[in-house]
């Protein structure tokens, strides 16, 4: 290793695709139950929440693991407090596995979560944010040192660039939209106000301002290009991130008692919050056209991959269903779901891959590498992830036709598209989980394989 600091980039990296591996195996158990509902120990409620927190907490440890290599890239230096950042690391792996035996034993004993000191000990009930108080002021003493440990690197090595300026203030912005999670209100209106400041400005506003810094960061590492042009792009797209990802929160204030005004607040900047994401595709075909020396053809590959499906899954599949005349039928259905599974997907789930591919070589040497099993895994993964999300949108228009507009028992209608739909919804879940798998093993084996002849990582111009 170059720099000591990487092992901490490494931990982390690790610690995510391990915690993608078994979001994706407890995924394929709740969609196993909408088949069958008691063919598993733990009941659906549990199943769904580990699903849903092991992919927010792995996304956010590839998002600090890809954080930490482009600190010490930029600075060139290693961090200002190497114990200080293993320490947070292993903070943050204790307390998520600590509460995720917490989730299971609930599973097991729903009495088992006691009030203890005024706040439920192992799940407080909020929806997506479940994690117990105590686990909420450990991540966000963890996002506190990782952000002062960052910040005292750059002032250390007295030199910062506009990637890692944006990086570092999208990570502010992350930690200080984690707090009002931790705040509960008996109003419902006033509380889901403030709990979509979370679950929404997390989301559509800080990671989408990380992934336009680590996007361009990306774009720098494998094509060689002009800092300046990619740093000029990138305050575009982020600006623009911003601009309409904060009021575009509007699209989830229709239907909770909130004021009207909101429907044109959400309908409005919602319907523009493609547009910086078609920017981060042009930016990437773009700088990929114009400087022809790859230096990690894996790496370009999954970060255009990443740009396209950001824009498609988190673009257009949240659009079509965004304005109030159509989502008032669709708000809640399969539809949602298949939205949510792709943007996740595009957005930050091929981002984390992709700068895995592209940080991983660089950390343990590797000028070439053998990318047969990271091309598959790709392919499994995305084929499986659109067919599944074509199969859950199929589901949302059943359940839009016969539940929305005819006026259908939700119990009936879900009997009548069930079968089908969760059948395929299970079959190509086990196509994705193959495509992590391969994933996983060749995280832990990269550099074993030989480059096999005419399949090398680089492309020079002559090459191209």
């Amino acid at each position: 290793m170059k720099y000591k600091s990487h092992r901490i980039a490494m931990n982390f990296f690790t610690f995510a695709v391990l915690l993608f591996l078994v979001q994706v195996l407890v995924g394929l158990i709740a969609a196993g139950q909408f088949i069958k509902p008691d063919f598993f120990i733990i009941s659906f409620n549990i199943i769904r929440t580990l699903h849903i927190n092991a992919l927010v907490v792995w996304l956010l440890c590839g998002l600090m693991g890809a954080t930490y290599y482009v600190v010490v890239e930029e600075t060139e230096g290693e961090l200002w407090n190497l114990p200080l950042a293993h320490f947070q690391f292993w903070a943050t792996a204790i307390a998520t596995i600590l509460v995720v035996i917490g989730y299971i034993v609930m599973g097991l004993n729903p009495q088992a979560n006691k009030w203890v000191f005024g706040t439920l000990i192992l799940n407080e009930g909020r929806t997506y944010i479940e994690a117990p108080r105590w686990a909420d002021c450990l991540i966000a003493l963890s996002a506190i040192l990782f952000l002062f440990n960052n910040v005292m690197t750059i002032i250390k090595s007295k030199k910062i660039t506009g990637i890692q300026g944006t990086l570092i203030g999208g990570m502010v912005f992350l930690t200080l939209m984690y707090l009002p999670g931790m705040v509960y209100i008996k109003s419902m209106v006033k509380d889901q106000f403030w709990w979509w400041w979370v679950v929404h400005l997390w989301v559509e506003g800080a990671w989408e301002v990380i992934a336009g810094a680590l996007l361009a960061f990306m774009l720098l590492k494998v094509t060689n290009a002009p800092r300046h042009v990619l740093e000029r792009w990138m305050y575009i797209e982020v600006f623009l991130v911003l601009f309409t990802g904060i009021l575009g929160i509007g699209h989830h204030y229709y239907w909770i008692g909130t004021p009207p005004y909101w429907l044109w607040i959400g309908a409005i900047f919602s319907s523009l919050e493609p547009v910086p994401l078609l920017v981060m595709v042009w930016d990437a075909f773009r700088t990929t056209r114009e400087n022809r020396i790859i230096n990690n053809r894996i790496g370009l590959f999954l970060s255009v991959a990443h740009a396209i499906f950001n824009f498609v899954g988190a673009g257009l599949w949240g659009v079509i269903h965004t304005l109030p005349q159509v989502n008032k039928w669709t708000h809640g259905t399969q539809i949602t779901n298949a939205h949510g599974h792709l943007a996740f997907y595009g957005a930050y789930v091929l981002l984390i891959v992709a700068i895995i591919y592209i940080a991983v070589p660089n950390i343990k040497g590797l000028k070439d590498f053998n990318t047969d099993r990271a091309y598959k895994a790709f392919w499994w993964m995305t084929v499986s992830m659109i067919l599944m999300v074509l199969t859950l949108t199929g589901a949302g228009m059943v359940q839009v036709y016969m539940e929305r507009l005819m006026g259908v028992d939700y119990v009936v209608v879900k009997e009548h598209y069930n079968y089908w739909f969760w059948v395929f919804r299970a079959f190509f879940g086990v196509g994705f989980l193959i495509g992590v798998g391969l994933l996983v093993l060749d995280y832990f084996t990269m550099g074993n394989l030989p480059v096999r002849k005419g399949a090398s990582n680089i492309r020079t111009t002559a090459s191209a």
